[in-house]
């Protein structure tokens, strides 16, 4: 007779205690874990890297961990993810918010399923059992606007970029940095609001074309969101604008990496989304098996991490500088 795992479970169920026969203890376990992540929008480079950190770090937490990535970054597509997740009874839910508040009764459904809500970026979301983020706000927005104010000589006009006006930690990024701007670089002037494109390679090109042609003495451009540096730098570039506008973003590097070298994107700062990828997989492993995040507690690749249980955030501070100095290793890394 064939010995299927299907009879070898059978055996086991049988009355034989579990690990006889040379019979793995795994198989009398119960199933993996079952974690979806979804995200803001699949097929960019930012996503394609956390992609790679879950599918890295399943297997060592022993989950089945995937991703879900929305074709347009809309918050309607990502309730219908969600929606499916619940339906098919998954452990974990991981999601990187378009729009906090769209996404609260969605949520709220899941967790009322007995099914464990993380979020990243995510600092304002309700319905989740735990938030996660690799840098504070106040950091990253005052580190991208000290960098900015040096390129620009801290005065003349810019403007900010946002991957769009629902994204909360876009545009909680851009508030710190704006607030800061205000008081520390006083010759530094925002131009408008904030313009929420940075999520699109075609409309971070035209909004940027838009804001030359509005705006010749325009001298810098701030953007939050992964596709705003690409698109300004397209733009800056082709128009042999490099030198007197000074573009800083966050971004992924091996999409950026030629216009830092070359001086059209003058710098900016990142976390590693392959390592998000993996706190995803390792937290969501945590949470399934019914423990609790912990102050101190040992996350991957990020080491000790601050816990706070009455704002559910588990917080990070982990940023890499891309940079001429940096940028080649990031993007060898396939980020």
């Amino acid at each position: 007779m064939k010995l299927t795992r299907r009879r070898l479970l059978g055996t086991v169920g049988g009355g034989l205690a579990a690990g006889t026969l040379g019979i793995p203890l795994a198989f009398a376990q119960a199933k993996e874990p079952q974690v979806g992540i979804v995200v803001k929008i699949g097929g960019i480079p930012w996503f394609n890297a956390m992609d790679m950190g879950i599918k890295k770090e399943a297997p060592v937490d022993k989950v089945n961990a995937w991703m879900v990535g929305p074709t347009q970054a809309d918050a309607a597509q990502q309730v219908r993810a969600i929606e499916d997740l619940i339906a098919r009874k998954v452990d974990v839910i991981g999601v990187v918010p378009n729009d906090s508040a769209a996404l609260e009764p969605v949520l709220g459904r899941a967790k009322a399923a007995g099914i464990k809500v993380i979020t990243h970026e995510g600092p304002d979301q309700k319905s989740n059992d735990w938030d996660f983020e690799m840098t504070t706000i106040e950091a990253y927005g005052h580190e991208h606007m000290d960098l900015l104010a040096k390129e620009m000589g801290s005065e003349g006009k810019y403007i900010v970029y946002v991957g769009s006006l629902t994204v909360p930690l876009h545009n909680a990024w851009a508030d710190a940095a704006i607030a800061y701007q205000k008081q520390t670089y006083p010759k530094m002037e925002m131009l408008g609001d904030r313009f929420g494109v940075a999520e699109s390679l075609d409309e971070s090109i035209k909004t940027t074309q838009d804001q030359l042609r509005a705006h010749p003495d325009l001298k810098g451009i701030l953007t939050f969101g992964s596709q705003g540096p690409i698109g300004a730098a397209k733009v800056l570039d082709d128009r042999g604008k490099a030198k007197s506008i000074a573009l800083v973003g966050g971004f992924s590097p091996g999409q950026g990496q030629k216009y830092v070298m070359n001086g059209t994107i003058r710098g900016g700062y990142i976390w590693n989304p392959l390592v998000a990828g993996q706190v995803f997989v390792q937290l969501a492993s945590l949470l399934a098996a019914g423990k609790t995040p912990t102050d101190g507690m040992e996350m991957v690749e990020v080491g000790p991490v601050k816990v706070y249980p009455d704002k559910r955030l588990i917080q990070v501070q982990k940023l890499e500088s891309l940079d001429k100095a940096n940028i080649k290793r990031l993007a060898d890394l396939g980020l």
